[in-house]
């Protein structure tokens, strides 16, 4: 999986556990592709205090991920679904494939 990709996926899924602090400088150097330098300028800290905070909240993600599977369980309950859509497309089973679309919207 691409590392943007899995990083906006952890966070999603994980991102209320870390500190509003940490959420702050993540959001802004992760999903909206600031610079470590604006952030820090923007934070009072320094270049390098961004970095190891971004390195440290990756690891908290991941070491959420590691005891609790959730992102994992969401990839394969949504690759399942896609493939019964796949399925019912080929079918013409409208119903099946209308309630595949309708859990894939929720997840």
């Amino acid at each position: 999986m691409e590392k943007f990709v899995e990083q906006t996926l952890l966070y999603d899924f994980y991102g209320e556990l870390l500190t509003e602090r940490q959420q702050q400088v993540y959001e802004s150097v992760v999903l909206e592709d600031y610079s470590l330098s604006e952030v820090a300028e923007e934070l009072g800290i320094s270049r390098q205090g961004v970095h190891d905070m971004i390195k440290r909240c990756n690891h908290t993600l991941e070491g959420y991920e590691g005891k609790l599977h959730l992102v994992e369980k969401f990839i394969r309950i949504r690759d399942q679904v896609r493939e019964i859509r796949r399925i019912a497309d080929q079918c013409q089973v409208r119903k099946i494939a209308d309630i595949s679309n309708e859990i894939l919207e929720e997840l």
